[in-house]
């Protein structure tokens, strides 16, 4: 379903640069393989968007999911790894900005529209050495503040703190249809459940059931984007019928998952 380790991961590059040849830089890439890189950071703000496949940025706070005409925002400075789906086009924007005050200090998820789309497309076809005052700079400066103007969607997952709650949750990533309850989780784990239900409030903002729905929601995005039929992916996420599974995905995402693709 999502890249859990459970498929061959081939590793992607990351670029080795002292600084960037301009305030806003560009890089292309086609992956026709599922790809994934090592743990790193960089000293700019990151933007990573699919023109194709399905993106996911893992942090030490969370999952964070990106289909196409979504993008994740990553500050700079902050550590995170890349996961791509098979068949992905790739379009990474890398910022520098000389008042990092001013950069969101978050990782998220932002929602891309036709214009922004647009300005990305073309933005990637220029050379890297652009003019900064024709044109080419003109087009970046406006892309800069579509970028900046874009709206945070619901597309991540936070990730507990405390190790016991660290070690049910990766049991959940490598098998998200798992039905067991919080009270099983605690029997195993020699926790009861009030405690794991307090830890899981505390820790994500959610409760163990709304958790473990997102995750199986987001985990859907990548098979659906791949042209898998709903009932399947129902399935594998876990859900009894088809119905249950387009609304809890209706609720999560506001839209049917033919309706969040076709957007």
């Amino acid at each position: 379903m999502s890249p859990n380790g459970q498929n061959s991961i081939a590793e992607r590059s990351i670029p080795q640069l002292e600084q960037l040849p301009r305030p806003l830089y560009a890089r292309n890439e086609s992956l026709p393989r599922q790809t994934g890189t090592p743990r790193h950071s960089h000293a700019w703000v990151q933007l990573t968007y699919a023109i194709q496949g399905v993106l996911h940025v893992r942090t030490a706070a969370g999952s964070f999911v990106a289909p196409p005409q979504r993008a994740i925002w990553i500050p700079a400075g902050l550590e995170h790894e890349v996961l791509s789906s098979p068949n992905t086009e790739m379009r990474s924007l890398y910022l520098y900005d000389e008042n990092p005050e001013n950069a969101h200090p978050d990782c998220r998820v932002l929602g891309v529209d036709a214009l922004t789309r647009e300005l990305i497309r073309s933005f990637c076809e220029l050379p890297v050495e652009y003019d900064e005052s024709g044109p080419d700079g003109r087009l970046a400066a406006v892309l800069l503040d579509r970028l900046h103007a874009a709206p945070e969607v619901r597309l991540s997952l936070p990730l507990p703190s405390d190790p016991r709650l660290k070690k049910l949750c990766s049991r959940l990533q490598r098998k998200p249809d798992d039905d067991r309850t919080l009270a099983a989780w605690g029997n195993e784990l020699d926790v009861s459940e009030k405690t794991l239900s307090r830890l899981f409030l505390r820790d994500t903002g959610l409760t163990f059931r709304a958790w473990r729905q997102r995750l199986r929601l987001l985990g859907a995005l990548t098979p659906l984007e791949s042209g898998e039929r709903v009932t399947d992916v129902a399935l594998l996420c876990g859900y009894d019928s088809t119905s249950a599974f387009i609304a809890a995905f209706r609720q999560q995402f506001g839209a049917t998952p033919g309706e969040f693709f076709s957007s």
